[in-house]
């Protein structure tokens, strides 16, 4: 029998896993559900218009301009490894979107995650600016 915490850091896990396979589909609305209303997210860099930390709101109207640039309108993200610790999810992943100027969008990333009562309450997203300024803004 697992112990309590151990169940809700699987829990936790399953919750970031359900998220993350969610921004394939490309429905805004159920990727933001995983989100507690006061969640944030934060992502790192320089970037303009997606470095820094948003609140729920402002990252669906981010992810809902990445949509607009990718041919299927969504981002495949596949995690590769956890580090699971209570509340605290840290994955590896890799991302794959065609993206309409031709480009093809396969960063690297680390998030860590942060959940509390069944929903994601943060995120910091950690991944290759560099890459992103040439997709998208080059």
């Amino acid at each position: 029998m697992m112990a309590p915490n151990s169940i809700a850091a699987q829990d936790n896990k399953r919750l970031v896993e359900d998220f993350l396979n969610s921004f394939e589909e490309g429905n805004l609305d159920k990727i933001l559900s995983f989100m507690s209303d006061d969640s944030t997210y934060w992502v790192g860099g320089n970037i303009p218009g997606v470095s820094g930390t948003k609140d729920k709101q402002s990252f669906g109207e981010m992810l809902g301009g990445f949509a607009e640039n990718s041919k299927t309108g969504s981002i495949k993200l596949t995690p590769h490894t956890f580090t699971v610790q209570g509340d605290r999810v840290a994955v590896e992943a890799e991302s794959y979107a065609e993206i309409l100027n031709g480009r093809v969008y396969n960063n690297r990333y680390h998030f860590l995650i942060l959940c509390r009562n069944g929903k994601i309450a943060s995120v910091r997203e950690y991944l290759d600016t560099e890459h992103v300024t040439e997709v998208f803004l080059k």
